[in-house]
């Protein structure tokens, strides 16, 4: 029997995967979650050989969540349940090592079939995921660039990043204008789309 935690925030959703799996005479939920910073302490408790996240998650991201669940429990294998599919989420999935990563719009056969396949060891990528991560690269913003674009993400002017920064609004202005051109954005709201869907912020 392969023991699995299932961590989703979306009651609905969490509900129907649940009873999809229980379906699935090899698949036993021992554990439900909500939050991401529950997933650890649950997977502690319950011991689960697969341990089924949601990305975005209150409290703790799924991929930040899974790397912690690695160091404290190593056999429980990670499988990363997303809605999206970004490529930077993708890439940040493999440089934490997860073992399978799967679109939550894949066919219900297809989440039993993964789970089974990372019990056993397997990895299981999405091979067009994986091919559009890679097909962004490495991060063409500089630190501060980076920076000053995931202050402006967050809702903050130039002057707030400025004083945050200890910088001059203009300089930061700059930094956003090189992040804007270096991204192939037409503004800033598109840079910052395009950089977190790389997953250089």
């Amino acid at each position: 029997m392969i023991k699995v935690l299932l961590a989703e925030d979306m009651h609905m959703i969490r509900a129907a995967l649940t009873a999809l799996l229980r379906l699935e005479s090899d698949i036993d939920v021992v554990a439900e979650v909500t939050r991401g910073d529950e997933i650890v302490p649950a997977a502690l408790a319950t011991l689960p050989d697969v341990a089924v996240l949601d990305i975005d998650l209150p409290g703790v991201d799924g991929i930040t969540a899974a790397t912690t669940l690695r160091e404290r429990l190593p056999s429980c294998r990670v499988l990363i349940l997303t809605a999206l599919g970004q490529p930077g989420q993708v890439r940040r999935a493999l440089a934490a090592g997860i073992e399978a990563f799967l679109v939550k719009d894949a066919p219900g056969d297809r989440l039993a079939d993964a789970i089974r396949r990372t019990a056993a060891g397997l990895r299981v990528l999405e091979t067009e995921l994986v091919s559009a991560a890679m097909a962004y690269g490495e991060s063409p913003l500089t630190p501060r660039e980076s920076l000053v674009l995931k202050e402006a993400a967050h809702g903050a002017t130039a002057e707030e990043t400025a004083t945050r920064l200890h910088l001059s609004a203009g300089t930061v202005r700059n930094y956003l204008t090189a992040a804007i051109t270096k991204t192939g954005a037409r503004n800033k709201i598109d840079a910052i789309r395009i950089a977190e869907d790389a997953g250089w912020l």
